[in-house]
């Protein structure tokens, strides 16, 4: 950033303003941040005054023509993991960790290269986000998306000129129950609200938690099927496990030959694999605590990608001068900042609901639904996932109007992808896992311009600028 501009930057703070934009959330640079030329701002919003309970944020621009473009909610699953330190940092964000784990180097595949984004840590408990009143953190599906109502309600507030704003409602995993249950509880607003109406536009979900008996199902077949486990192995989990009676909250409460197949299960892929992507090398720690003393550069790559990144991210996040320049932490938690917390009593059962009505309800109020999914993740399969669009579109009475077909990305096959009804698209992303953009961010990327666009993705070769 020239001086003149940060000059002039300060200058607008001192005068209380930002282009309208809340001045004390003004992100000036990030410790070891590489040059840009859009805005970032950083703070809490309070969802309940009473409670002292407060949700932290992060706000990237879009990379050219930010006045123009929509505005994209991400949030991360789990429940309980952070969308800052999972989206915005690891995955779509505008930057990742350096392999030093003190700075950071630019995304070229960002997602705010064609809309805003905003990242929230939800729910209280999570990351920076937190709660002066303990019993806050025993919560669930439904608490957590009527804070994330609040949490918009008054984010719109500091960031006036986005209530006229498109608004696309994104994230993975565990927010295949985020997303919808906030959907629809913004709709419901819609509808009684005399005044300011969310412009919901679509929403977009990879590799979501939508049934877990079937999800659960598929993951024991994804593992036959990608030849890490026997064909005896496979055989007993399916004559012993009952999943139409397995649950989310308590996955071993079932059958001791289940639990055995289980087990078995687990020490025949070993620890040595990453189940969200099982192309991917692992991480080896030592080895990257070590580059952090000696202040290296170090990048462990596993065809392209750099899979140290959350170790890199953790360490970076908790810099004190990282927390000072994002504004963060403002309550000097007592604790270290992690990706995933287990301080939170979440309502365990909530996972065991089936995520379609939601879906159905959010399509029947005009609204696209995307769900895409890695092909390579093994904790939420693609098969499950695709078993499951096609039964919403049965549901819904849509006739198939793209057929089960390849999509490109610079001249190579991105992935598969259908279309129901005009207003239901599966799609999948070949070489991703569950974590989509961290391991094809281009191909990631081009699924979600044409999915803010309202295009279909391309099944012709023509090159594409992402």
């Amino acid at each position: 950033m020239d001086w003149w501009v940060l000059g002039l930057l300060l200058g607008l703070v001192a005068l209380g303003t930002v282009d309208g934009y809340p001045n004390e959330d003004l992100v000036l640079r990030l410790p070891g941040q590489p040059k840009v030329d859009f805005r970032q701002f950083a703070g809490y919003v309070d969802v309940n005054k009473k409670s002292g309970r407060s949700l932290f944020y992060y706000f990237a621009e879009a990379d050219g023509d930010a006045e123009n473009k929509p505005l994209t909610l991400w949030l991360n699953g789990g429940p309980g993991c952070s969308s800052i330190g999972g989206g915005a940092f690891t995955e779509l964000g505008p930057f990742f960790p350096r392999g030093d784990g003190r700075s950071l180097r630019r995304n070229p595949r960002s997602w705010n290269k064609v809309s805003n984004l905003l990242f929230v840590e939800s729910p209280a408990g999570v990351g920076w986000s937190y709660s002066n009143t303990s019993s806050d953190y025993t919560c669930g599906d439904s608490s957590t998306a009527n804070d994330m109502l609040e949490f918009l309600m008054g984010w719109y507030e500091k960031f006036h000129e986005f209530k006229s704003r498109d608004l696309f409602l994104t994230g993975e995993s565990y927010a295949g129950h985020y997303i919808p249950q906030l959907a629809i509880v913004l709709l419901n607003h819609n509808k009684h609200s005399m005044g300011f109406k969310f412009k919901i536009k679509g929403v977009a979900i990879g590799n979501p938690l939508l049934n877990p008996k079937i999800d659960f199902q598929e993951r024991y077949r994804f593992f036959w099927s990608n030849g890490m486990i026997s064909d005896e192995l496979s055989l007993s989990i399916m004559s012993h496990c009952d999943f139409d009676h397995l649950v989310f909250s308590d996955p071993y409460n079932v059958t001791i030959e289940c639990y055995e197949a289980i087990a078995d299960v687990d020490q025949m892929v070993s620890h040595y694999v990453n189940r969200y992507n099982v192309i991917l090398d692992i991480c080896y720690p030592s080895i990257v605590e070590q580059e952090f003393r000696l202040r290296k550069f170090a990048t462990k790559m596993s065809i392209g990608v750099d899979v140290c990144m959350t170790r890199e991210r953790d360490f970076y996040f908790n810099l004190p001068e990282v927390q000072h320049a994002l504004h963060a932490n403002r309550t000097n938690l007592l604790y270290k900042w992690v990706h995933c917390t287990d301080l939170l009593n979440y309502n365990q059962t909530d996972g065991d609901a089936i995520m379609v009505p939601f879906l159905k309800r959010i399509i029947q109020h005009g609204i696209p639904v995307w769900i895409y999914s890695g092909d390579q993740d093994s904790v939420i399969p693609v098969t499950g996932s695709r078993r499951i669009i096609r039964e919403l579109a049965h549901d819904l009475n849509f006739k198939i109007t793209v057929p089960y077909g390849v999509w490109f990305h610079k001249g190579q096959v991105g992935g598969w992808a259908t279309e129901y009804g005009n207003l239901l698209t599966f799609a999948t992303v070949r070489g991703a896992g569950h974590m989509v953009p961290y391991a094809q961010p281009g191909r990631a990327l081009l699924l979600f311009k044409s999915f803010i666009s309202g295009k279909r993705l391309p099944n012709t070769t023509h090159p594409s600028i992402y």
